[in-house]
């Protein structure tokens, strides 16, 4: 069974969490296998262009452990089209309490977009300015610095699941979704019915947070095929789909110090959520964050980052 993918909306957690947890993760390479990492990292590597003062006021020297944040944005772009940011995800790393913590920002929040000046979904952000007025916006919506980006292509997802060889995982209940149909059990799935299977969420009565935990699912699933030992032959269609789905800022050497700092804050992925009221205006619909809800967000963040409040 094949089908189109219509958006790339969840795709982010599963292939940024991957790309992560390998840059985190990862042994002594043979050189075979490191040259395939450094083409697929020349490959990834985009710069950034900041319009606004950067909150930090020196660097992230990651030798001496820093904390540092990372937002992934999962990006469907077309044909004439620069796409939205469909996803939005920051990673809050801290080595020193080996945690990661990973907000999901829903797409239709409404908030400031830094650089346009008016209010609007946060996912417009990067449709308005592209990765430098999304992480500007982020910063000024979550009040912490966005020290580097992930923006990954979601239309190409589906090839890391493939890399990996497939997923398995155990289905709550049955239910179809794109022309697949989904059995109760322990089932295992390609590219295609893997993408379909993380964003369904009408046919369940949890919502959104059924199909949150379906994307959990997924990523938990692609990180222990990606790190089986079986998975070692398929290193270069893994790095191939990285290199083909993936920008960031992050340099080579910048890799190299994360995997060797912070290799067990990786093992700790603590999930954060954020509580909004969905509201149409002006037929439009929004997702609204409560200024105190917003607060503890931001709280959280910066002691996760060791920042002071």
């Amino acid at each position: 069974m094949k089908t189109r993918a219509k958006k790339g909306r969840k795709w982010l957690k599963i292939t940024g969490l991957i790309f992560l947890l390998i840059v985190i993760g990862v042994g002594t390479y043979s050189y075979i296998v490191y040259h395939s990492f450094k083409e697929a990292v020349v490959t990834m590597h985009e710069p950034v262009q900041r319009t606004q003062p950067e909150k930090r006021e020196k660097p992230i020297v990651l030798e001496e452990k820093e904390p540092f944040s990372v937002l992934m944005l999962g990006v469907d772009e077309r044909e004439g089209d620069k796409g939205r940011s469909d996803t939005i995800i920051v990673l809050a790393v801290n080595p020193n309490d080996e945690s990661v913590k990973m907000l999901s920002i829903p797409r239709d929040t409404r908030t400031e977009i830094i650089g346009k000046g008016t209010e609007d979904k946060i996912n417009h952000a990067y449709a308005f300015g592209g990765v430098p007025m999304a992480m500007d916006t982020v910063e000024n919506f979550l009040a912490i610095p966005i020290d580097y980006y992930l923006q990954v292509n979601m239309e190409g997802f589906k090839d890391l699941v493939n890399a990996v060889g497939g997923v398995t995982v155990d289905n709550e209940f049955a239910f179809s979704q794109n022309e697949f149909d989904y059995p109760k059990g322990q089932i295992t799935l390609d590219g295609d019915e893997a993408l379909s299977y993380s964003r369904m969420r009408y046919e369940d009565p949890r919502g959104d947070f059924g199909r949150q935990q379906r994307q959990r699912q997924i990523i938990e699933a692609v990180i222990k095929e990606g790190m089986s030992v079986s998975s070692l032959t398929n290193f270069s269609e893994i790095f191939g789909a990285l290199g083909k789905n993936i920008k960031t800022n992050l340099t080579l050497d910048q890799m190299f110090e994360i995997q060797k700092n912070y290799k067990t804050a990786g093992k700790n992925i603590q999930q954060m959520e954020i509580n909004e009221t969905g509201t149409m205006i002006n037929e439009i619909y929004y997702g609204l964050v409560a200024p105190e809800e917003q607060q503890r967000i931001q709280e959280e963040l910066k002691t996760q980052l060791e920042l002071q409040m």
